[in-house]
């Protein structure tokens, strides 16, 4: 008998969300040992999906967007604000 814990693998869709069932005839420190192991994948995968996304184009493209669209309402509600800058420039 290893003093690894056994592990049966049910492959999902993604690896990520791999359902797993341990089978530990040990120590309660193998148990600890997976459970962090898993712990700290599970942290590497939300901080590098965090990551992904704040480097993400969509976000900055949604902020450039979301500028026209502000200006674009303000020219149409306030069209006098608009003359009176062309007019002092």
């Amino acid at each position: 008998v290893s003093s690894q814990p056994f592990m049966r693998l049910f492959s999902g869709m993604n690896n990520q969300y791999t359902r797993r069932e341990v089978f530990c005839r040990n120590t309660c420190h193998d148990l600890k040992r997976f459970w962090e192991r898993e712990i700290g994948k599970q942290t590497y995968y939300r901080e590098s999906e965090e990551h992904r996304l704040g480097r993400s184009a969509l976000r900055k493209l949604r902020e450039e967007w979301k500028q026209k669209l502000e200006t674009k309402l303000r020219l149409r509600n306030n069209p006098e604000d608009t003359e009176k800058r062309t007019n002092v420039g």
